[in-house]
């Protein structure tokens, strides 16, 4: 839940916590309604962070799941390929990265 405010005079709409007194000019809207809230064409809308909701992921944590991901499937790849697994079997793949497959050209 937010509290959305106009500040007709900077065109600007402020969406922040919800307000403790009422005030003219404020609304309480649901979560939903605030994330999806737009203004109107040259206004700004500034989005005040409540301490109490969750922080959202930033694309650095994500790069940083996908990191810990690839490293801890490595040593799956390493013993799969001392044990000569399926990528023997195959004489054109070369190598493997994730779904991603290197292969030999046939010339070779």
């Amino acid at each position: 839940m937010a509290t959305l405010t106009y500040v007709y005079a900077d065109s600007t709409a402020v969406l922040g916590p919800l307000a403790t007194y009422a005030e003219p000019h404020c609304y309480d809207l649901c979560a939903e309604h605030s994330e999806r809230l737009t203004a109107p064409r040259g206004w700004e809308v500034v989005r005040l962070l409540d301490g109490s909701a969750p922080a959202r992921p930033s694309g650095d944590d994500l790069e940083a799941l996908a990191n810990a991901v690839r490293e801890a499937a490595r040593p799956q790849e390493r013993a799969a390929e001392a044990a000569g697994g399926a990528r023997a079997a195959d004489p054109m793949e070369v190598a493997r990265r994730g779904h991603l497959r290197v292969l030999r050209s046939p010339d070779n």
